[in-house]
């Protein structure tokens, strides 16, 4: 799986449940506060908490609403309802040792349907359209899901005839936090069971940059190896730092966390922002040259 065409300079968004959105928002926000504006990549490749930040990115939303919970009724209680014990039990047959990725993701899968609910993804897809406040792809915007019956990954573009409040929702949709939508007569669930930031996706990318809200609490050598692959010329990595991944906490669904998360991200941008933007600007530059 990539993403077609040369794709220039790419951002990718990772996966980090509602609080790494919150994070991934505020750095995103502080940034271009600094004058690095990532919404001018050639392509944004968006998993989970990535693919709603993503879309909202790519379609020139205002990314500062993020700064408090959205204040619908059902994003609080959805936040609320999550259900630990199913999450628990997709995390531990992702980590199960010697089980084939393939065989991972459909056991994941199949634990996603029985979230079944008509009424639970209805409320999941008007959520996702009032945070993203558009339904129109943009033409750089790629976002990964899982197929929950086979367990294969897919890709969506504007090309794929998806619409991108659907894509979202699914990239989005794990196990015991959110039900899997229905697509063409098929279930999707959360992009992050490929991996938390498909990064290889953007194998021909001349620059990279990953924001990986999660890379404080996984081992490194998955992205390392995604990186390789890709060959960037330019590749840059952000994770929260200490400061940042102390407002995550425990629990990547407690609404308290998500105000103070935001914060982290912004405050966060400020320590980096000359370093990314250097990266990001000479990348721009030595793509015009070719």
């Amino acid at each position: 799986m990539t993403i077609a065409g040369n794709p220039g300079r790419v951002l990718v968004l990772g996966s980090g449940g509602p609080i790494g959105t919150a994070w991934t928002a505020g750095l995103l926000v502080g940034l271009k506060r600094s004058g690095v504006n990532l919404a001018a990549a050639d392509r944004i490749i968006g998993t989970s908490a990535g693919a709603i930040i993503g879309a909202a990115l790519a379609t020139g939303h205002n990314l500062e609403q993020f700064a408090q919970l959205p204040a619908s009724a059902d994003s609080a209680r959805r936040l609320d309802r999550a259900d630990p014990a199913k999450m628990q039990q997709a995390f531990a047959i992702l980590a199960t040792p010697g089980l084939d990725r393939a065989e991972a993701r459909r056991q994941v899968g199949a634990l996603a349907l029985t979230d079944r609910d008509s009424d639970a993804e209805a409320a999941q897809l008007a959520s996702r359209r009032r945070l993203i406040a558009s339904d129109t792809w943009p033409e750089h915007l790629t976002i990964v899901a899982v197929d929950a019956l086979s367990g294969q990954p897919v890709i969506w573009d504007r090309n794929s005839g998806v619409s991108l409040v659907s894509a979202v929702s699914a990239s989005s949709a794990f196990p015991g936090a959110s039900p899997p939508i229905q697509i063409g007569g098929r279930s999707y669930i959360d992009g992050s069971l490929r991996s938390l930031t498909n990064a290889d996706l953007a194998v021909g990318a001349r620059a990279l940059l990953v924001i990986a809200p999660l890379a404080h609490r996984v081992p490194n050598e998955p992205l390392r190896q995604e990186l390789r692959i890709v060959g960037a010329r330019t590749a840059a990595t952000i994770a929260p730092d200490a400061a940042s991944a102390l407002t995550f906490g425990s629990d990547l669904y407690d609404p308290a966390s998500w105000t103070p998360a935001y914060q982290a991200g912004h405050r966060q941008s400020t320590t980096i922002a000359e370093e990314i933007g250097e990266k990001w600007t000479s990348a721009r530059h030595d793509q015009s040259d070719e």
